[in-house]
């Protein structure tokens, strides 16, 4: 194969060596389930950040998934085989394993995260010990001013990360009070998730 000199001289530099290196694989998983909700527009800039930042960043919007509830069968945990149900929790776990970077965001309700995320953790049973060396982010909105009350939200996503193998949580963007959809556009969350997001090297 034959490059033209300007991408081998693009080669041959080794800051894009290095940038090229650096590049990590971004995985969002936003559990809101309204699109364009809160929690689903940080995701959004987070990305967007991940990405200016020169890494690959792909968003699952869970609501689109279908996920069911584990059933505590054990054909994965005791059997080691891949689950019986046929769903697209298979898929989100298989990138889950493949990304650098993970970033779980949720809507508070009720003092904790989603249902829809709760239900995709779950499902993580067969393969969460392979889920290693993971850089986590947490992103949480409520309609509570005080951050103190997130905090058990954030708790529920630590306990899932003591099952992994060397976790590190790399920050937390909290969109306090915001309820009804487009409240966060106004909140310093937004430049926080996309500061955050860019940040990633």
């Amino acid at each position: 194969m034959c490059y033209s000199k300007s991408l081998k001289d693009f080669f041959l530099d080794k800051s894009n060596k290095e940038k090229m290196i650096m590049t990590k694989k971004v995985l969002i998983l936003s559990s809101s389930p309204r699109r364009g909700g809160n929690s689903d527009t940080l995701c959004d800039e987070f990305m967007r950040g991940a990405i200016e930042s020169g890494n690959e960043a792909e968003k699952v919007f869970l609501r689109d998934k279908t996920i069911h509830y584990c059933t505590g069968c054990s054909t994965c945990s005791l059997h080691g085989k891949p689950c019986p149900q046929k769903d697209d929790a298979a898929e989100i776990i298989e990138k889950m394993v493949a990304a650098d970077v993970i970033v779980m965001a949720t809507p508070v309700y009720f003092y904790t995260m989603s249902a829809q995320m709760k239900t995709l953790i779950d499902r993580c049973c067969g393969l969460y010990t392979e889920m290693k060396n993971k850089e986590f982010y947490f992103i949480v909105t409520a309609a509570e001013d005080d951050r103190k009350l997130m905090e058990r939200t954030v708790d529920t996503f630590q306990g899932f990360l003591d099952c992994l193998e060397n976790p590190t949580i790399k920050g937390v963007v909290y969109g306090t009070g915001v309820w009804h959809v487009g409240e966060i556009k106004d909140k310093p969350a937004l430049r926080e998730a996309y500061e955050m997001g860019k940040e990633i090297e």
